[in-house]
């Protein structure tokens, strides 16, 4: 099964994806049911160990779901 940093950077650079329509579920704590959901066009850079956006860098292992067109791509098990 593949990482979910590597299905992320798999729709980043496919030519027939839009990473913009990806939705990445992760936790967080304080927010509530502890989930955020962050659009593609929100990250900024894919790093080795975390994903950075405009305000902060989450660490992989914090993502348990990975959406793309309202379709499950990814899960955490």
């Amino acid at each position: 099964m593949p990482s979910a940093r590597e299905v992320l950077n798999e729709f980043k650079w496919r030519n027939d994806t839009d990473f913009n329509k990806a939705e990445i579920w992760y936790i967080h704590r304080g927010a509530p049911n502890d989930t955020m959901v962050l659009s593609g066009n929100n990250i900024v850079e894919l790093q080795r160990s975390f994903m950075k956006t405009k305000t902060a860098m989450i660490p992989y292992h914090r993502i348990f779901k990975i959406t793309y067109e309202d379709m499950i791509v990814w899960e955490r098990r």
